[in-house]
């Protein structure tokens, strides 16, 4: 018999949201993991707030917002919003009972604003690599580092003369006609006035340049984890510089073992030389177009060629950052902002890779 289609709605329900989400249902293991990080952060939380005044929007609801806005690439907080209003979902993963009122987007990154004043994210990050290894998941001798261009928040016509004048208003203040062909454009004389931070910068030759940020990740070779990331000013030098602070960083690293793997673009003898001084044997990939730093003492050993073959994993770690965790363009201005979600990001893709490795249910 054919059903009725009618558009009558009950005016109660009586299925909770805990029942409505399946046991099986990944979020539910990202959310336990989450609740025990955030625990561990409720000092921290406390330091941020006054003791007297109107309550915020709960600290750990907004770090749970914003993972749903990595997971599920929602590039925007009126449509994270809108989301969060009828999803059923994602109200049970925040803490939402089905009849809270929904914050106002605006209200929503006030308070998250918040946040990026208390170092959050690499408190967040360091508490799931604290998850990380209690589960056995991190190693401390074999990692890679690597990096990859973030494009800015800006476009082309607004790199600009630091120096111009002031000259005629634009023929189009939303979207002006800019004739740049034949001007030389180099981040000394000019600077883009959307985001001032930006660096214009091309990967490699024959590749169009663009106003961009450069993410650094340091990457544990065992099971794909990242273990620090950086972001910087995209330059020519960002790529050493943060490689061997993050090696610096490394917790209980192993000297007499520990191995960094890269490609050959980090075959310089002065990053090598620093690796080696840091007591860290460099796996760097051999340039075969000139000179390489890398000789036969280190690429005579197995461990070289294992190293060559796990590196490759970094690039995992890009392509989720880039397809999923927003960060192919920033929606973001400013080296602190966009650090912060860079940050965030990188926490949120060793959550869904502890989920992943140990099946948490």
């Amino acid at each position: 018999m054919r059903g009725i289609d009618t558009n009558q709605s009950p005016l109660f329900s009586y299925v909770s949201q805990e029942e409505r989400v399946p046991q099986d249902h990944p979020l539910r293991a990202v959310r336990k993991m989450t609740d025990d990080v955030l625990k561990q952060m409720s000092k921290k939380f406390e330091e941020l707030y006054s003791t007297t005044g109107r309550p915020s929007i709960p600290p750990e609801r907004l770090l749970r917002t914003l993972l749903l806005q990595v997971l599920y690439t929602i590039r925007s907080e009126r449509l994270l919003m809108e989301q969060l209003d009828y999803n059923l979902l994602f109200r049970w993963f925040v803490g939402l009972s089905m009849d809270d009122e929904i914050w106002d987007a605006t209200v929503f990154t006030k308070n998250r604003d918040r946040l990026l004043e208390g170092e959050i994210a690499d408190e967040f990050f360091k508490q799931v690599l604290k998850l990380a290894r209690q589960h056995n998941l991190m190693s401390d001798e074999h990692f890679t580092v690597d990096g990859t261009l973030i494009e800015a928040w800006a476009s082309q016509k607004s790199f600009k003369k630091k120096d111009r004048p002031s000259g005629e208003p634009p023929d189009d203040r939303g979207n002006p006609t800019v004739n740049f062909h034949g001007e030389r454009r180099t981040n000394e004389t000019h600077e883009s006035t959307t985001d001032p931070e930006a660096r214009l910068y091309r990967k490699g030759p024959g590749k169009e340049a663009k106003l961009s940020y450069m993410g650094h990740v340091l990457m544990d070779n065992r099971h794909g984890l990242a273990a620090d990331g950086e972001l910087t000013q995209a330059t020519g030098t960002a790529e050493y510089e943060a490689a061997t602070e993050m090696v610096k960083a490394i917790p209980n690293r192993r000297n007499d073992r520990a191995t960094v793997g890269a490609d050959k673009y980090y075959d310089t003898a002065e990053f090598v030389a620093d690796l080696r001084r840091l007591k860290v044997t460099p796996h760097v990939s051999q340039n075969t177009t000139r000179t390489s730093a890398i000789d036969d003492r280190t690429t005579r050993h197995a461990g070289y060629a294992i190293s060559q073959q796990k590196r490759k994993r970094v690039e995992e770690v890009f392509g989720w950052l880039k397809t999923i965790g927003l960060m192919r363009k920033t929606r973001h201005r400013g080296t602190d902002r966009v650090g912060w979600m860079f940050k965030f990001s990188l926490a949120v893709f060793n959550l869904v890779r502890i989920k992943n490795l140990v099946w948490v249910v």
